[in-house]
């Protein structure tokens, strides 16, 4: 089975559709709490926030692999001053893109990718094409920037930066 094939058959059996639902939004701590749910909030976050950073995750992944920093922005063509951004200030948010980008950089597996997404509070939801190509191209070790947004492109979907 050629690898378009592949990935319409993978689209086809993974796209879920599923309804949007209401979410409440939780208040703040403030006069209308009680100093105890401010209390149980406050030790509920410290007990429970991860402080391996996107920053933090991203750089070691680096090491990890031996890269120098510039193989990395440079493969996926992310601008270099976007790269120091991110290097210098812990508490940049990058776009899903990027983050994305970063992956295909580091030929991340598909767990990895997902756990790198996390740590900047984006996902790969099973429910659009996009994200469902993205994950496939991980799944399949497809790291080429030109190959994915040929995919992108078939389906209708946004393309990553080249």
């Amino acid at each position: 089975m050629n690898i378009k094939k592949k990935l319409d058959a993978y689209l086809k059996s993974h796209l879920e559709v599923k309804r949007k639902g209401i979410f409440a939004k939780s208040a703040a701590c403030g006069s209308m709490m009680m100093d105890y749910e401010c209390a149980s909030i406050n030790t509920y976050i410290n007990d429970n926030k991860d402080e391996d950073t996107f920053q933090t995750y991203l750089f070691k992944l680096i090491d990890e692999r031996e890269l120098k920093d510039s193989d990395v922005y440079n493969k996926v063509n992310i601008d270099r001053r976007l790269f120091s951004k991110i290097r210098s200030n812990k508490d940049y948010h990058p776009t899903k893109e990027t983050i994305i980008l970063f992956g295909i950089a580091l030929e991340l597996s598909e767990n990895e990718l997902e756990e790198l997404l996390s740590k900047a509070s984006y996902a790969l939801p099973m429910n659009n094409n996009f994200d469902l190509i993205i994950r496939f191209c991980f799944k399949e070790k497809i790291y080429d920037v030109n190959t994915i947004n040929e995919f992108l492109y078939e389906h209708n979907c946004k393309l990553l930066s080249e």
